[in-house]
């Protein structure tokens, strides 16, 4: 695991490494500048990749349908067993109301409030990153405000023995390399070692070892336009 340990730093960032995984790089992270660097990028992605994946907002007639579906319910009464003070059966139900009531209350609250964090979280991103569909590989490529970008990969097999993944970044027709790897360990996150401006695309192709001056092979990943 040594020499393929600095590969654990995307890993580590999404919390996809097993316990012993996890402890040997956590011992490796004290003595490696490099991987603190870029588990602290990594991590900064991850938590883009978070505010992007907010679900869709709830239709304004959904109040309405949960209402008109709980008055069709059939009702199911039990009823109570008598008892000597009469006044008590009615202080239960009021009780039990109020509790009704304050789990409602209560839910309506916790939703808000997770609404609103989100809300801030979004807005204290100064430059909020773009996160880009890809094709050829589950995942996505985030870009950041300033084109600073990352491809997060998940099931791309390893390069083959003297094989290599090597990152591009296409401008209208012209790709400019951005950086090599191997792969395996899934899932990958890639640093794109060049600006990605807008429009452009950034696509992978398999290469010889040491990588290629141009794409010589039909890429295996490419995204949508920035």
């Amino acid at each position: 695991m040594a020499d393929g340990i600095h590969e654990l730093t995307a890993g580590y960032a999404l919390d996809a490494l097993d316990d012993d995984e996890r402890r040997a790089y956590e011992d490796h992270l004290q003595g490696c500048e490099r991987c603190r660097d870029e588990l602290a990028s990594f991590g900064d992605v991850a938590g883009a990749l978070a505010l992007a994946a907010a679900g869709p907002e709830p239709s304004p007639d959904l109040r309405d349908r949960v209402l008109a579906a709980a008055r069709a319910e059939p009702q199911n009464v039990v009823p109570l067993a008598p008892r000597q003070r009469r006044g008590l059966p009615t202080a239960a139900f009021a009780v039990a109301a109020a509790v009704a009531a304050a789990v409602a209350i209560g839910l309506g609250i916790y939703a808000a409030s997770l609404k609103s964090d989100l809300d801030d979280a979004r807005t204290a991103l100064s430059s909020p990153p773009a996160v880009v569909p890809i094709e050829g590989a589950d995942g996505r490529l985030v870009v950041t405000g300033d084109g600073k970008a990352w491809l997060a990969l998940s099931e791309l097999p390893a390069a083959p023995a003297g094989k290599t993944y090597e990152v591009w970044v296409i401008e209208g027709n012209t790709p400019r390399s951005a950086g090599l790897f191997a792969g395996a360990p899934s899932p990958t996150l890639v640093r794109v070692e060049r600006p990605v401006p807008d429009k452009a695309v950034v696509a992978v192709t398999l290469e010889a070892a040491g990588g290629a001056s141009a794409p010589t092979t039909t890429p295996v990943v490419v995204s949508q336009p920035v």
